[in-house]
């Protein structure tokens, strides 16, 4: 197999890694497409599709009381299921699309040129059918919902659509990427209770708070090249001052969750989850330089460890349900 490391021949993409198993399983002809849609780097559907999980989840153990079912308390497999292939779908269709909004910025920052577009791999028409067929696989999934869901699924294309010109009119934009990528929040609940309450409300709120402290920490990777381009960013309005603004953010995240989960009733132990979540949160923000581009991108990554303590955490919190009459 032919090495995936230059820009002008063999197809590299600078932040892309080298050796993954996409380049192995598709043919050299695709591998645009991988880099476009970013199967190479799963952490991003990994981080869009938490939100889901957790609603998922939060609505199942919802009230559960000791000598519940376990049928009763667990979210639905199909569900967790079909929020796992949305938010490779949707993911994907929003890096893609938002890689042909933003191709003439990718051009001047070191990172990025070396992607699809920008390097002259793919054409623009080609990038266009590739968010449809992505996004009418995320349809296909939505679909599988029940009414109210999907309306509030659709709702989410407005947020989708507009983030990619947030850079270039709001030091914000991560505020708006943590709308979208949180929506799930809101789509667990919804797709079991065909409804919504302020308990999946507060744990939106809480995720979006939790993305904004995330790609804060991501977009130190690039802050020298996006002053240069004009391109904003949480990370150069914080600056020196963001590990302040993390403690702020990751804590006010932690309290919204911690009322949602008491709003919801959820059982006690589910509280593990989120105390663990809260002390890898401190870990990144003690950690943290925000000069150095590789640290970053580490820290940045380590967030889908958040995740899975609070989905644990719910699981495990309507597991103590089932088993409490026991003890």
């Amino acid at each position: 197999m032919e090495k995936i490391q230059s820009r002008n021949n063999q197809g590299r993409v600078a932040d892309a890694p080298s050796g993954h198993w996409v380049y192995r399983l598709l043919p050299r002809a695709l591998w645009p497409y991988a880099q476009l849609a970013r199967w190479d780097r799963p952490i991003g559907w990994w981080l869009l599709l938490w939100p889901c999980w957790w609603s998922a989840a939060l609505a199942a153990s919802a009230g559960a009381k000791p000598g519940a079912q376990l049928t009763d308390v667990m979210p639905s497999l199909w569900h967790l299921a079909l929020f796992l292939v949305g938010a490779v779908a949707m993911r994907g269709a929003g890096c893609t699309y938002n890689d042909l909004v933003d191709r003439d910025i990718d051009d001047q920052v070191e990172r990025t040129r070396s992607r699809p577009l920008p390097s002259g791999q793919v054409t623009p028409k080609q990038v266009i059918v590739f968010v449809f067929v992505q996004a009418s696989i995320g349809l296909a999934v939505l679909l599988q919902f029940n009414w109210f869901a999907v309306a509030l699924g659709t709702a989410s294309l407005l947020v989708i659509a507009i983030y990619p010109f947030m850079k270039r009119i709001t030091d914000w934009p991560q505020l708006v990427l943590g709308l979208a990528f949180s929506w799930g929040a809101l789509m667990g609940w919804a797709a079991h209770f065909g409804r919504l309450e302020l308990a999946p409300l507060l744990l939106y709120s809480g995720s979006i708070l939790w993305v904004i402290g995330y790609d804060t920490i991501y977009a130190h990777q690039d802050k020298e090249d996006d002053a240069l381009v004009g391109v904003r960013s949480t990370a150069r309005l914080f600056g020196d001052k963001t590990k302040t603004w993390l403690i702020g953010l990751y804590g006010t995240a932690l309290l919204f969750f911690g009322t949602a989960f008491a709003l919801a009733e959820v059982p006690l132990p589910a509280l593990a989850g989120l105390l663990a979540a809260g002390s890898h949160m401190i870990r990144q923000i003690r950690t943290l330089d925000i000069d150095d581009p590789d640290q970053c991108l580490k820290l940045f990554q380590s967030n889908s460890t958040v995740g899975w303590l609070i989905f644990l955490g719910l699981l495990g919190g309507g597991i103590w349900a089932v088993i409490s009459p026991n003890f």
